[in-house]
């Protein structure tokens, strides 16, 4: 790190990390070729899903309970019930009458509640539901698959697709998508 004046201002220039600092950043430089890392990465996608399925069981009850008389906009049904699954012999109860204090020196904070990792953290990137990747592959011709990773959370969690548009300056429109995914080919006819 380097003190540098320009233009009559003060900043911080920050020089290449040394190779004993680890960095989250991944490097630029790739060195293996496309059909390398795309093997690799096909053939690591099982393992990568495994693991973040299983994050998931662990903490959530990822069953099918909709809610008798509840439903999103277009009939889906929403889902009832906690989710989130407690340690070993405790019950919300339990848990409500502890202090803060008391929860984190047993270390019985609900994992459910810990911020959810992207599948596959190192490589990041968007990751689409198997019906949006069918939707745009059928009116766009573009697919979105991954090779690395598919999409992690149930359907019966997500909203309904595609999402309903309600404009608040003219309620009186209603649901303005017509019940169709808004792409950049359907756009304005849509608008006219």
């Amino acid at each position: 790190m380097t003190l540098i004046t320009l233009f009559g201002l003060q900043g911080v220039a920050y020089t290449q990390q040394s190779a004993e600092k680890p960095s989250s950043y991944l490097p630029v430089d790739i060195k293996e070729n496309f059909a390398t890392i795309l093997a690799r990465m096909q053939a690591a996608k099982a393992e990568v899903m495994k693991r973040q399925m299983d994050l998931l069981n662990e903490r959530y009850d990822l069953s099918d309970h909709p809610a008798q008389g509840v439903t999103m906009s277009r009939g889906k049904p929403i889902q009832e019930g906690v989710r989130v699954k407690l340690p070993q012999g405790v019950t919300w109860d339990k848990l409500a009458a502890m202090t803060p204090e008391e929860i984190r020196e047993k270390d019985l904070f609900p994992a459910g509640f810990f911020p959810l990792p992207h599948p596959n953290h190192p490589e990041g990137g968007m990751v689409f539901p198997k019906f949006e990747i069918d939707e745009i592959k059928k009116q766009e011709g573009r697919d979105l698959t991954r090779f690395d990773l598919d999409f992690d959370l149930p359907d019966q969690f997500l909203p309904e697709f595609p999402p309903p548009i309600f404009l608040t300056t003219r309620p009186d429109l209603g649901d303005v998508s017509e019940g169709k995914l808004v792409t950049i080919d359907n756009y304005y006819p849509q608008t006219a």
